[in-house]
C-alpha cells in the first residue's frame, strides 16, 4: 500500500507539494482552483517527500530513504515568495526534515550507508526555523497563524500579517520541533519563543476550569472562541504538554498536562464521548457532535496511564467506523454523520498503535486490519488513494494530503511488525504530532534552554501515574482479558453488528397508571417508547410463565435506536436577472440560524457582492460596495456565524456560503443546515443559504461574465415558475373495438383510440407527416407533471410533446 502511495506521488507529482491521485498530476500552488485555507499547507517545497522521508526508514526502504535524501538537498528551496500556515509547516516541513536528519545520522554513525551526508537536513532546517521566527513578532509571544517564506509578516511584499487570531493548538504545537532545533543545532531562540507561546497559553486558561478555548487573539492574549473540548483547535496543545516533557524532562510540562488533564477528564470526558463545553461554565456542552481529530486522543491517555477511558473512547470510535466505513470529519453524539467528509486521517490508527502496544491484545491488531482493508476497498485509486468526500456515498476527492503517508502507514506498520524486525529501536524516540521521530536523548545529550521556571499549582488529585510513566504489570497484573472486560458493555455502541433478538423480552415494572399519559410521552421525548404487554406477547401466553421472580408487569420499556434523521428542507439560489430570468435554478442547504426563509413568502432578492477577504473571518475591506447586497463568502478557515456576523456589520442583506471543497456538488452529496458556533446566534438576522462547489462555481462565472446579477433566496418549493402540479393517475388498457373491460363502463371513461396501422410511440416521424396527423386527429389532452412541473399537452397520436427536444432548463 506504501509503495502504491509513495510511488504514485514520486511518478505523478514529485516535485509537486502534493497528489492529485484521481487527476494523476501534482498538486501546485496557484495552478489549482483556490481550496481556502487547505492550501496554506503548500509552499512549493516538496511537501510530501520531506514528510515521508522517517517513513521509508521506519520501513526499511534504505534505498529509497538516501535517494529521497538526496533529492530534497538538491530540490527543495524553502524561500519561496509564499504565504504558508506557520503551525503546518512546523509539524510537516520542520518536523519532516528533523525526523529525516535523525535518521540520516544514524545510518551514518552505523557506517555501512549516507557516508555522504554533512547535516544538509539540519541545515535546511535551521533555513526554516529562521524563516518561521517572524512569525513570533508579537506583544504577546503567540505566534501570527500564516508567514510568508520569503517576506515574513508586516513586509509590504508579505501578504501577511494583518490576522489577529490563532488557534489554540497552531500556537501551542511548536515546542517539539522548534526545541530539538535548538538542541541539534546550538541555537536556543527557536526553543526560547516556543516555550514563551506556551506561557502564554498557560497564563491564559480559564482559572476556575483550567480550560483552554479554541481561537486566542495573537495580540492581547483575549479568547475569541471560549468552546474547550480534545479536537481540531486545541488537541496538539496537550499532546506537546506530555511529550514535551518526556522529550526534554522538563517538569514544568508535565505539571501543565497533569493540570490540564485533570479538568478535561471531570468535564470533557463522558466516556466514551469526549465533549467540547464552556471553557468558563464547564458543566455546559456547546455542540452535539465530535470531529475525527479527537481520536488521537486515546493513544495520549496510553501514554498517561489512564487505560480505562483510553480503551473505551477507542471503542466508540471502532463502532463508528464500523457503521460508516471511516470516521466521518464530525459525527453526532448519536453517532450519525455530521460531516461526512474523511480526508485519510491517521488519529484512530495512532490511537489503535498504542493500545496494541500497552495492553497486546490481539483485538486491536483486527482493528488495524479492519483499517486497511477499508483503505483498499474504498479509497485505493489507480494513482494513489484518494480522500472520500462523503462516507454516506463513498464519492473521492481529488486529494491525497502528506500526512498519510507521513503517519498512517507509519503507525500501521509498527502495529503489525516486531521490534526486531525495525531498523531502529523504537522505544528511544518520540513521535510528533506528525509522527516525526525525535530522539527521548535530546533531554540528556544537549544542553537545555533557559527558560520558563513557572511555579504551577498543583491543586488537582494527583494519581499513580502523575509523574511517572504507565507500567503494564501495575495496569494489569494478570489479567490478559482487562481490556476486553471494559470493551463489552460499548460493543453494540451504535447498533451495528447487534443480532436482533424480539423475544424473550425483559421486563421492566414503571410505576405508571394505565392511562397516566403524561409520564409516557415525557418518557417519550427521552427517547424510550411504551408498549402495553398484552400487545408485544399477544399469542405468546406463555412467555411470562418462563421468567421466574417477574409479577404482573404493565409495561414493558425499550430504548429506541437512533433518532430520525433530521429533515433538511432543500433551498435555492434563483438568478432572475437578465439574461438568466429564473431558469438558472441552484440547489442549496438552508442554515439553523439567521433569518427562517422559510417564514418569507416572497424569499429574499438582491444583487451579489463577492466579499473581501472572500472566507469572511475578519473585517470586511469592501463594505461600501457590500451594503445592501447579498454577499458571496467560501467555506472555511473560521465558523460560519463568525463569518455572518462580519458580514452583517458591513451592511449584507443576506449571505451565500460556497464551499470550498473542490468539486463538491448537490447531486452526489446530501444537504446539511449551517449550524451555529455554540454561543447565542440571536444577534444574526440575516438570511443564509450553502451552495456546494460545483454549483458555487455556476453563481461565480455569472458574476465574473454579467457583473450585476440578481438572485432570490427561498425554499426550493417557492421558486419562481415552480407550480404544483395538477395530476391524476390513467389506467391504459390496450382492447379490441367494442371490447370493454368489465364494469369499465360504470364510470366516466377516457378513450385513446389508436388506429391500427399506426405506429405507437414512434420517435423518429417526418416534420410534415407530423403535422398532417395532427391536423386530421382529434387531439385529446391530458395533464402531464414534467421535470420541471409545467402542464403540457400529451398528443394522443404520440409521445412527443411540442417541445420535447429542449431539455427541462430552458422553460422559458
Amino acid at each position: 500500500m506504501f509503495d502504491h502511495a509513495y510511488g504514485s506521488y514520486m511518478k505523478y507529482a514529485y516535485p509537486a507539494d502534493e497528489l492529485m491521485p484521481l487527476s494523476c498530476r501534482g498538486r501546485v500552488r496557484g495552478q489549482e482552483p483556490n481550496r481556502g485555507d487547505i492550501d496554506d499547507s503548500l509552499g512549493k517545497f516538496s511537501l510530501t517527500l520531506i514528510d515521508t522521508l522517517d517513513t521509508l526508514v521506519v520501513l526499511n526502504k534504505l534505498d529509497e530513504f538516501e535517494d529521497a535524501v538526496r533529492k530534497a538537498v538538491k530540490d527543495v528551496r524553502l524561500d519561496n515568495d509564499v504565504v504558508v500556515s506557520v503551525f503546518e509547516t512546523n509539524i510537516r516541513v520542520l518536523g519532516g526534515l528533523l525526523g529525516g536528519h535523525v535518521m540520516a545520522d544514524l545510518l551514518r554513525q552505523r557506517g555501512d550507508r549516507m557516508q555522504w551526508y554533512q547535516d544538509e537536513l539540519l541545515h535546511m532546517a535551521k533555513e526554516l526555523g529562521h524563516r518561521l521566527l517572524p512569525a513570533f513578532n508579537t506583544t504577546s509571544g503567540l505566534p501570527y497563524p500564516k508567514v510568508n517564506l520569503r517576506y515574513g509578516v508586516l513586509n509590504p511584499l508579505s501578504r501577511t500579517g494583518t490576522e489577529s487570531d490563532t488557534c489554540t493548538a497552531c500556537a501551542g504545537t511548536m515546542i517539539l520541533e522548534f526545541a530539538a532545533l535548538s538542541r541539534l543545532s546550538g541555537e536556543s531562540v527557536f526553543e526560547e519563543h516556543a516555550r514563551k507561546a506556551l506561557d502564554v497559553l498557560w497564563e491564559r486558561r480559564q482559572r476556575g476550569s483550567d480550560l483552554v478555548g479554541t481561537v486566542i487573539n495573537i495580540h492581547n492574549g483575549e479568547w475569541v472562541r471560549r468552546d474547550s473540548g480534545v479536537g481540531a483547535g486545541i488537541d496538539s496543545y496537550y499532546e506537546y504538554l506530555m511529550k514535551a516533557y518526556i522529550l526534554l524532562g522538563d517538569n514544568v510540562f508535565l505539571e501543565r498536562f497533569n493540570v490540564h488533564y485533570s479538568a478535561i477528564m471531570k468535564y470533557i470526558s463522558q466516556p466514551p464521548l469526549l465533549l467540547n463545553v464552556h471553557m468558563h461554565n464547564p458543566t455546559v456542552s456547546v455542540r452535539s457532535w465530535m470531529d475525527s481529530l479527537l481520536a488521537f486522543f486515546p493513544g495520549l491517555q496510553v501514554l498517561r496511564g489512564d487505560l480505562k477511558p483510553a480503551i473505551e473512547t477507542h471503542e466508540m470510535l471502532y463502532q463508528v467506523t464500523k457503521q460508516h466505513k471511516f470516521l466521518p470529519e464530525a459525527f453526532t453524539t448519536e453517532f450519525r454523520v455530521h460531516w461526512g467528509q474523511h480526508l485519510l486521517r491517521p488519529e484512530f490508527a495512532e490511537s489503535t498503535y498504542y493500545l496494541y502496544k500497552a495492553t497486546g491484545d490481539p483485538y486491536y491488531l483486527r482493528v488495524g486490519q479492519s483499517i486497511v482493508e477499508k483503505l483498499n476497498a474504498y479509497a485505493r485509486v489507480p494513482c494513489g488513494f484518494a480522500a472520500v468526500q462523503d462516507v454516506r456515498t463513498g464519492t473521492h476527492e481529488d486529494r491525497m494530503d502528506s500526512f498519510f503517508l507521513a503517519e498512517m502507514f507509519k503507525y500501521l506498520y509498527l502495529l503489525f511488525s516486531e521490534k526486531n524486525e525495525l531498523p531502529i529501536d523504537i522505544d528511544d524516540y518520540i513521535f510528533t504530532t506528525e509522527a516525526h521521530l525525535l530522539p527521548v536523548s535530546l533531554s540528556t545529550t544537549q544542553p537545555p534552554c533557559q527558560g520558563n521556571n513557572t511555579t504551577v499549582p498543583v491543586s488537582h488529585e494527583e494519581d499513580l501515574f502523575t509523574h511517572s510513566c504507565p507500567s503494564t504489570e501495575t495496569l494489569f497484573p494478570n489479567n490478559p482479558s482487562f481490556a476486553k472486560t471494559i470493551r463489552d458493555s460499548y460493543k453494540y455502541l451504535t447498533g451495528v453488528g447487534r443480532a436482533f433478538h424480539p423475544l424473550p423480552i425483559r421486563e421492566i415494572e414503571l410505576p405508571l397508571h394505565d392511562n397516566g399519559m403524561e409520564p409516557v410521552e415525557f418518557l417519550k421525548s427521552m427517547g424510550i417508547s411504551l408498549t402495553p404487554l398484552n400487545e408485544v406477547t399477544a399469542g405468546d401466553t406463555g412467555s411470562l410463565k418462563e421468567h421466574k421472580g417477574v409479577y404482573r408487569v404493565k409495561l414493558v420499556a425499550e430504548v429506541s435506536q437512533t433518532p430520525e434523521e433530521e429533515v433538511v428542507v432543500p433551498h435555492v439560489v434563483q438568478l432572475i436577472s437578465p439574461p438568466f430570468l429564473g431558469r438558472t435554478v441552484l440547489t442549496a442547504g438552508p442554515a439553523k440560524f439567521g433569518m427562517d426563509l422559510m417564514k418569507q413568502e416572497h424569499g429574499v432578492k438582491g444583487s451579489i457582492v463577492k466579499a473581501s477577504p472572500y472566507t469572511a473571518c475578519g473585517p470586511i475591506d469592501n463594505a461600501v460596495e457590500l451594503k445592501s447586497h447579498i454577499a458571496l463568502a467560501l467555506r472555511g478557515d473560521c465558523m460560519f456565524a463568525a463569518k455572518a456576523r462580519w458580514l452583517q456589520e458591513a451592511g449584507a442583506i443576506g449571505v451565500i456560503f460556497i464551499d470550498h471543497h473542490e468539486g463538491s456538488n448537490s447531486e452526489e452529496t446530501p444537504l446539511f443546515q449551517m449550524v451555529g458556533d455554540g454561543d447565542s446566534t440571536e444577534d444574526i438576522t440575516l438570511p443564509m443559504v450553502f451552495l456546494f462547489s460545483r454549483e458555487g462555481a455556476v453563481l461565480t462565472a455569472a458574476l465574473e461574465k454579467h457583473h450585476n446579477v440578481d438572485v432570490l433566496l427561498l425554499p426550493k418549493e417557492r421558486q419562481l415558475g415552480h407550480e404544483k402540479p395538477v395530476s391524476m393517475n390513467i389506467k391504459l388498457r390496450l382492447a379490441e373495438e367494442g371490447e370493454l373491460e368489465e364494469g369499465a363502463a360504470s364510470g366516466p371513461t377516457l378513450e385513446l383510440v389508436l388506429e391500427n396501422d399506426e405506429l405507437l410511440l414512434k420517435e423518429e416521424v417526418e416534420e410534415d407527416l407530423r403535422g398532417e396527423q395532427q391536423s386530421q386527429q382529434q387531439q385529446h389532452f391530458c395533464s402531464k407533471a414534467t421535470e420541471d412541473d409545467r402542464t403540457e399537452p400529451c398528443l394522443a397520436d404520440s409521445s412527443a410533446t411540442p417541445n420535447s427536444n429542449s431539455g427541462p432548463d430552458t422553460n422559458p
